[in-house]
């Protein structure tokens, strides 16, 4: 298998990262015009976060999936970002199930922006109860088609919240730090805690293309360190895989977005 197999794209609706509220702090530029498959083609990465923001999209999922069709693997968002008031409510598990009824190459769904610190009156560490997670993972193992995975973000700043008991009931922890700069020393100490507290899970790495806690374009130096740290993880099997964020920063300028291809061109023919 070559690596670059491990890589996937966090892809959203074109311009939305723009448009929502955190925008303020992020100062993305207008003029993203990828959408998720064509940021995936755009970067060389054969899989795909299909992930719901803001809302959008709202099933059917259809259209959105044809888009997809030519990605090796595909994981639907069953809640979305924390925008997606939606799915305070009620997930999309039922749609992501139906499409992977309809495409085969729809593996699994993906929970965005679950855990938090929630008071509601009493303390809540996730949008959904515990019971509620386990129902979903058990009707995605028992999916008609084959088993589906239940995948989850957890960030830097959840590291130490009490949600063991969630962690063991998800196939894949993707971990993400959206506030610190890539090259932050801290970095190392945080993935060792994040596979200590995941003992034999699948795990995939977060990597932004754009420095969203400072509001400015990652610098080569930022991105390269970044990318060498995950690629060492899945050396070591402490990792197999690397989502990179995302489509809607991946055409509007920056050194990082250059480098990375590049780095995905070469890197990603080496067989591992």
């Amino acid at each position: 298998m070559k690596l670059k197999e491990c890589f996937w794209l966090w892809g959203q609706d074109t311009m939305s990262h723009q448009k929502a509220a955190g925008n303020a702090k992020w100062k993305l530029p207008d003029g993203n015009q990828l959408d998720p498959a064509a940021g995936a083609e755009y970067l060389g990465i054969p899989n795909v976060c299909r992930v719901v923001m803001c809302g959008s999209p709202q099933p059917p999922f259809d259209d959105e999936s044809r888009k997809l069709a030519a990605m090796h693997k595909v994981i639907w968002s069953a809640i979305g970002d924390s925008g997606s008031i939606r799915n305070d409510k009620e997930t999309d598990l039922e749609e992501v199930l139906r499409q992977a009824r309809l495409f085969p190459n729809v593996k699994g769904a993906v929970f965005d922006d679950f855990f938090g610190h929630f008071l509601k009156p009493e303390e809540h560490w996730a949008r959904y109860p515990v019971d509620e997670v386990f129902k979903i993972r058990q009707k995605l193992h028992s999916a008609p088609g084959g088993p589906l995975d239940l995948w989850v973000v957890w960030y830097k700043r959840g590291l130490d919240y009490p949600i063991d008991d969630y962690l063991k009931l998800f196939d894949v922890i993707t971990y993400w730090n959206m506030e610190t700069p890539a090259e932050h020393a801290e970095l190392q100490d945080d993935l060792a805690k994040m596979v200590e507290r995941t003992p034999g899970k699948r795990r995939l790495a977060g990597c932004y293309i754009w420095n969203y806690g400072a509001g400015k374009p990652l610098t080569v130096p930022e991105i390269q360190f970044e990318c060498e740290a995950f690629y060492e993880m899945i050396k070591n099997g402490k990792a197999e895989g690397i989502i990179f964020c995302s489509n809607c920063c991946a055409d509007i300028g920056g050194p990082a977005v250059e480098w990375l291809r590049g780095w995905i061109r070469e890197a990603g023919e080496e067989e591992i």
